[in-house]
């Protein structure tokens, strides 16, 4: 059996509906972890799932791209017409962008639809900074990394996010578990 990713033909051997969960926040904020404990925790329900994550796309297909405003519009609208190819085919995609401003959030969702959904994690930069396990924080701090997000590239909090969870108050697992019951009724066919 073989996946086509046409927008006129979806995957029908899926019992599930497509959806696009889009993880934003700070680096450090628990984007990657949590995608990863959700895409887990979906798979171990039965439901097939992609994860999308910004360092990864920057590593392939948005590796021509800088962090200039109009780069990171750029970078957010491939994914967004990534994650919306997996949508028509009914897969559930996982996204982890920083997405820093609320026009690259209103791209994404424009582009993806309806069935958008934002989870805004909420983490403030300090404890970001103390989570740097990559030494990014470390980097701009010194000048080494220009236009980064919350140092020398600003960050819009969300406004209008259909959730928004603090993860420096909760653990990953709650975190994670906090997005699953958000979504699993509208990814189930017979919900």
């Amino acid at each position: 059996m073989s996946l086509s990713f046409s927008s006129e033909n979806s995957f029908s051997g899926l019992n599930q509906k497509g959806m696009v969960i889009w993880l934003f926040g700070l680096s450090g904020s628990g984007k990657t972890t949590i995608s990863t404990l959700l895409k887990e925790k979906l798979e171990k329900e039965g439901f097939f799932t992609v994860t999308l994550d910004g360092d990864v796309l920057r590593s392939g297909i948005n590796k021509d791209l800088g962090f200039s405003e109009s780069d990171r519009a750029e970078n957010i609208r491939r994914a967004a017409e990534i994650a919306k190819l997996m949508l028509t085919n009914n897969i559930i995609t996982i996204c982890s962008f920083i997405t820093p401003l609320k026009d690259h959030r209103t791209l994404a969702a424009e582009i993806i639809g309806k069935e958008y959904f934002e989870v805004y994690l909420d983490c403030p930069l300090a404890i970001c900074q103390e989570r740097d396990v990559k030494g990014l924080y470390k980097n701009a701090g010194l000048n080494l990394i220009k236009n980064f997000t919350g140092v020398s590239a600003k960050f819009e909090p969300a406004i209008n996010a259909n959730l928004m969870i603090e993860t420096h108050k909760e653990s990953p697992v709650e975190s994670r578990d906090k997005v699953f019951a958000e979504i699993i009724s509208k990814i189930c066919l017979f919900a």
